[in-house]
């Protein structure tokens, strides 16, 4: 998963009155700009000084005649209400100008100027202060609390994280008197990379927000600004609204913000949000990759990380364990489980190579590729067929009545299978009713 395409996809979901009060906000403003392609940015910095509306020809002329990408980039900055369409008095041509709140403030950006973002910290020195080391340890176990909670394990969360984790789909509970459970997209989360994590935890908490009587656009606006903090810098509560407080309550839980204690005065941005708009994910240095694989399909994990253990079972079979080191294999059943499971060969890949010990990145290939085929070649021996639920219609008197419900049906678009020598056919459940009404009619005529 993009982290780009999901944060663009949920904007693009709000209203335009929501997006022009985000606009007002210069840390949004350059934040969604990050997330934009470069052929999108690209658009914006060729109108952002220009005062007048510019006609579509002109627009369509920056790319040659049928370009999909040209076309797509258009109608995302207009989704987005960046680029806003307007009438141009001359001819009444159409043509588009730039989201005056978002160019304005965009403008700021670039050339300087404005109030700052965040309240630096208290003057003088803080005796609590947390120097980098501490802050991504915190980060990092903070963080891994809530995945291993998800495989299973014995970590204790807040229950409005739970129920984030159970509104976004990667858990679920049968009863309050279960435990919660990971459900298929939970395997999938855990697959991710954790930008990707993150970024879909966040709008999925955001989705609720308004449920708990926070102001959506001051979260935005907070998760944006803190994004664009400095990592080991302290910074002042003060000014933060109510929604703001209680959302850097949570961001502490996720292990985005450390507070000495609620009540505290100063908090401290971790890399987990800082990281967040950095545009494309790039191989996370400070984490040592700890994965080998071999041309054989063992797979050598340098860890002793529970997670990191529990996340490879998904779809290695563990073979053995010892201090800091446990080795498993990739055999045909051990991804066919993790394809029941809804992981995906992609996603197997994906992990495997963001994960790659040190060692491996300097090959040609950092996997070897007779495991990365047959992982697809697996995939693809079970998506050989798909199931699709039907009705079956059989018994008819004669050849008369079947042709007649089998036209009906194709009329419909809802036949799937038909036999005409045993006079069988299975239609879809949806117009069950209505075919079996229409049969009943003719066999009564």
């Amino acid at each position: 998963m993009a982290t780009s395409c999901d944060l663009l996809t949920y904007l693009q979901s709000l209203p335009s009155a929501v997006l022009t009060r985000l606009y007002q906000h210069p840390p949004s403003c350059l934040a969604v700009y990050r997330s934009l392609s470069e052929l999108g940015q690209l658009y914006i910095m060729r109108v952002l000084f220009i005062e007048r509306p510019l006609p579509l020809a002109d627009i369509n002329s920056w790319a040659l005649p049928g370009n999909n990408l040209h076309a797509e980039t258009l109608s995302l900055l207009n989704k987005l209400h960046i680029f806003e369409p307007v009438l141009i008095r001359t001819g009444q041509q159409q043509g588009y100008q730039l989201n005056q709140s978002y160019q304005t403030n965009l403008r700021i950006l670039i050339c300087g100027g404005g109030q700052l973002w965040a309240v630096p910290g208290h003057r003088g020195d803080d005796k609590h202060s947390r120097d980098i080391p501490y802050l991504n340890d915190y980060a990092d176990k903070k963080w891994e609390n809530i995945l291993n909670f998800m495989v299973g394990g014995s970590e204790k969360l807040d229950s409005e994280i739970v129920q984030v984790l159970q509104y976004a789909g990667l858990m679920s509970q049968a009863s309050s008197r279960h435990p919660s459970f990971i459900t298929t997209l939970g395997f999938q989360f855990l697959l991710m990379d954790t930008q990707s994590q993150i970024w879909q935890f966040i709008l999925q908490y955001l989705n609720t927000a308004q449920d708990r009587g926070m102001d959506l656009i001051d979260c935005l606006k907070f998760i944006f600004q803190l994004s664009f903090s400095t990592l080991g810098k302290d910074y002042s509560t003060k000014g933060l609204t109510e929604s703001q407080l209680t959302f850097m309550y949570h961001l502490c839980q996720f292990g985005l913000v450390y507070q000495r204690k609620s009540s505290s005065k100063r908090y401290y941005p971790t890399k987990l949000v800082i990281q967040l708009t950095a545009g494309q994910q790039s191989r996370n240095t400070s984490q040592a990759g700890f994965i080998i694989v071999e041309t054989n399909y063992r797979v050598i994990a340098y860890t002793d990380s529970k997670l990191h253990i529990a996340t490879l079972a998904l779809f290695c079979q563990m073979q053995y364990r010892f201090p800091n080191v446990a080795v498993g294999t990739i055999t045909r059943e051990s991804i066919q489980q993790a394809l029941v499971h809804g992981i995906k060969a992609d996603q197997i890949i994906s992990f495997l190579t963001q994960h790659a010990h040190h060692n491996m990145l300097s090959k040609a290939h950092i996997l070897p590729p007779t495991v990365t085929d047959q992982i697809k070649l697996w995939e693809i021996e079970r998506n050989r067929l798909s199931f699709q639920e039907g009705i079956l219609y059989s018994e008819f008197l004669s050849v008369t009545d079947y042709e007649k419900v089998k036209k009906y049906a194709e009329d419909l678009g809802v036949l799937l299978w038909s036999n005409r020598q045993r006079r069988l056919m299975v239609i879809h459940p949806d117009r069950h009713d209505e075919i079996r009404h229409f049969w009943k009619r003719q066999k009564s005529s």
